[in-house]
């Protein structure tokens, strides 16, 4: 037996007055995802517990299999590992992002989605300001400092104070003091850089500082052939999935086109999904568009980048009679621009069926597969239980 899964990340939400009411779920064109629903069953999963910050991390942690619990312990280490950087015992890992903060306030979490290329021209005049810190450009925005002899810190996702005085949500704890004075170095290394004069001067966005969060120290995540007996890959423009996929032993399949972003190449992560299926035995397809127009706060992309995702479930329903699944990590209302806690649908082509017509959040709430644990996830679809975990 083979298993894709297609997970639109954030793409969950709300009733939204100027859709007559309708979720972008229930709103949008997604014959696909209607259909696996309607020759499967649903279900609600809970990704999230209570005692976590609803993150992608540990959204896709659970997805995966794997409880945070034992295996989480930052999102820094996770897209070191995608990005091949070793970490050291005594080593932490921050995520961060270059932003645009004025005036004290969060004004843009993403810059104005700079570009790679200006992000690692920025970050090169970071580095040696700030001794026993090392600083990696990345893709876009997600950028990561890796900080030597760290004792951590609690730290807030830039995207969840968007508008918001960044003062009451600076870095707190031991790790706190040298993560100022790295935001203060690069508040001052961009003041006057030539890539925002550039952005100013075409009336885009500058990144006037780095945000540094959800820092880490490597974490150890099972292999996934050693937990289920399958040898599985990963699709995505995030590094962050990537990375839980290089700790977990799958492997990292890239596709040419795919951004991370509104403009990512659907089509072709369809393709390169059903090449892999050819030689393993699950794929996990993974597209972070829905969440950037959560973010965004646009209905109107939001709806786009489902159907979006709906086209990578038709091409692969049509070329490809393993079992399907299809569901979100979190949601990513519209009318909060962040993630929530609450329960995401999920869908499963290829075993019970339960007569439900649709795929939405209210329509997988009486699925017959009720409310389900994140970890638990994967042995529902796989119907088995994992094998025993080493501690």
């Amino acid at each position: 037996m083979k298993y894709i899964v297609v997970l639109g990340d954030g793409m969950a939400d709300e009733p939204i007055e100027e859709l007559g009411g309708k979720t972008p779920l229930e709103y949008a064109d997604t014959p696909n995802m209607d259909r696996v629903a309607r020759e499967g069953a649903c279900g609600l999963l809970r990704t999230v517990k209570d005692v976590y910050e609803p993150g992608s991390d540990v959204a896709n942690l659970s997805v995966l299999g794997y409880d945070p619990g034992t295996c989480y312990t930052g999102r820094g280490p996770l897209e070191a590992a995608s990005m091949g950087i070793d970490l050291a015992p005594t080593d932490y890992a921050y995520r961060f992002n270059l932003v645009t903060v004025r005036r004290g306030v969060m004004e843009d979490f993403n810059a104005g989605h700079i570009t790679s290329q200006e992000g690692a021209a920025l970050i090169a005049s970071l580095q040696g300001k700030v001794p026993g810190v090392e600083f990696h450009p990345g893709i876009s925005y997600r950028n990561l400092m890796v900080v030597h002899g760290a004792k951590g810190s609690v730290t807030t996702p830039p995207h969840d104070i968007v508008g918001q005085e960044t003062a009451p949500h600076l870095p707190d704890g031991p790790d706190a003091p040298l993560l100022s004075r790295c935001m203060e170095a690069a508040t001052a290394a961009f003041a006057d850089h030539p890539v925002n004069r550039a952005r100013i001067a075409a009336g885009k966005l500058p990144a006037t500082t780095i945000w540094p969060w959800s820092g880490g120290k490597r974490p150890s995540i099972p292999a996934f052939h050693e937990r289920w007996g399958l040898s599985g890959g990963m699709i995505s423009a995030v590094d962050l999935l990537n990375g839980i996929a290089r700790y977990a032993g799958m492997e990292v399949i890239q596709v040419p086109g795919a951004t991370g972003f509104l403009d990512t190449d659907y089509a072709a992560k369809a393709r390169y999904a059903l090449e892999a299926i050819e030689r393993l035995d699950f794929v996990y397809v993974h597209v972070e568009a829905p969440d950037e127009a959560g973010h965004m706060g646009s209905v109107e992309e939001k709806v786009r980048a489902i159907e979006g995702v709906d086209g990578i479930v038709g091409t692969i329903l049509d070329h490809f009679d393993g079992t399907v699944a299809v569901l979100p990590d979190h949601p990513t209302p519209i009318r909060l621009k962040t993630h929530t806690r609450d329960p995401v649908p999920f869908a499963i082509r290829g075993g019970a069926r339960d007569g439900t017509a649709v795929y939405s959040e209210r329509a997988a709430a009486n699925g017959a597969f009720g409310l389900v644990e994140g970890p638990d996830f994967l042995s529902l679809l796989f119907g088995k239980k994992p094998f025993e975990q080493k501690e």
